[in-house]
């Protein structure tokens, strides 16, 4: 399946349009995943209880045609509980692999925090390489594989903080955000009308589909200017003297590939600086380290970025003609 950058947008739209009809009032935030999945990348959702992140990923997968699987990460829970183990089959007198969770297009990692190191740490090669490696023998993911995990802001009793390896594998760090008056009462209203705490949403796309979507954004235009753009807002995170460790090469190229898909919404095959900057704060702000003086007066990353957005200055108009 091949499909123009046009057939990318449209589509796009009517997927957005469709999980709308389940999470109201948050078409900035799904657009993020829309880029998210569009860049074959993870999302890690950091918000308070109750604000449909959970509903946000199981729509997500439903409308697109995605498998989902959830992992509720606890305390206890092992490696063998995501990746899958062996299990002794005793009809055939061997070892068969019982896949876990971890093998399906959307994973949600709900609260992901709460699971010790050594569990977190399961799912790095398999959001980095998209294969797991269990009992000596590496198993390849299916694509699409995207890691959707949540963690609570304000609950840090019995957590365990993610480690800076696995943080800079997530894509982008989103926050959704208490709805507005009136989109909370729209909430309300259209739970009463339909009398189901359950939404039927109707799967307008596929996963052969989306892969082809991934493969037509590739093709949108990077001119020269503003890659050295992208990769100079990147060097002045760590360039600052608020930050300990700036943002990673990984940092630049997450910010390229959403800048890029954001592009192809806006009916675009080239990217602009304005596109470098709408997806900035959410495609780097989680890779910051910032001085100690900073994170005890709690100044926000997203600053920082904002900052360094302000200091690098962007390509003329006339460099951003889109190839011949």
């Amino acid at each position: 399946m091949v499909l123009t950058l046009e057939d990318v947008a449209k589509r796009s739209d009517a997927i957005l349009d469709e999980v709308e009809r389940a999470v109201v009032g948050k078409r900035d935030v799904l657009e993020f995943l829309m880029l998210a999945m569009l860049a074959d990348g993870h999302v890690l959702l950091e918000d308070y209880p109750g604000l449909a992140k959970t509903l946000i990923a199981r729509s997500i997968a439903s409308v697109v045609g995605l498998s989902f699987a959830r992992v509720q990460f606890t305390p206890d829970l092992m490696p063998a509980d995501i990746t899958g183990s062996s299990i002794y089959d005793q009809g055939r007198a061997e070892f068969t692999f019982r896949s876990g969770p971890v093998f399906a297009n959307l994973l949600l990692g709900d609260e992901i925090n709460r699971a010790p190191p050594k569990t977190q740490s399961a799912l790095l090669e398999a959001m980095e390489e998209r294969q797991v490696t269990s009992e000596g023998t590496t198993r390849l993911l299916e694509r699409p594989f995207i890691v959707l995990a949540t963690q609570n802001p304000i609950e840090y009793e019995g957590t365990y903080p993610l480690p800076e390896a696995q943080l800079d594998r997530f894509l982008v760090h989103l926050s959704v955000g208490y709805p507005s008056r009136d989109d909370e009462q729209e909430v309300v209203g259209r739970r009463l009308e339909r009398r189901s705490d359950e939404v039927d949403l109707q799967t307008v796309s596929s996963v052969d589909e989306l892969l082809a979507m991934q493969a037509a954004v590739e093709t949108v235009h990077v001119a020269d200017v503003v890659r050295a753009y992208a990769v100079d807002v990147v060097r002045a995170t760590r360039n600052t003297t608020s930050t300990q460790v700036g943002a990673s090469p990984r940092g630049t190229l997450a910010l390229v590939k959403l800048a890029r898909g954001r592009a192809t919404l806006q009916g675009r095959d080239y990217v602009t600086p304005d596109d470098v900057k709408a997806v900035a704060v959410p495609a780097l702000e989680h890779r910051l380290t910032l001085k100690p003086e900073l994170w005890v007066q709690q100044t926000p990353a997203r600053r920082i970025v904002e900052e360094c957005l302000e200091q690098v200055p962007a390509p003329a108009a006339e460099d951003l003609s889109p190839r011949p």
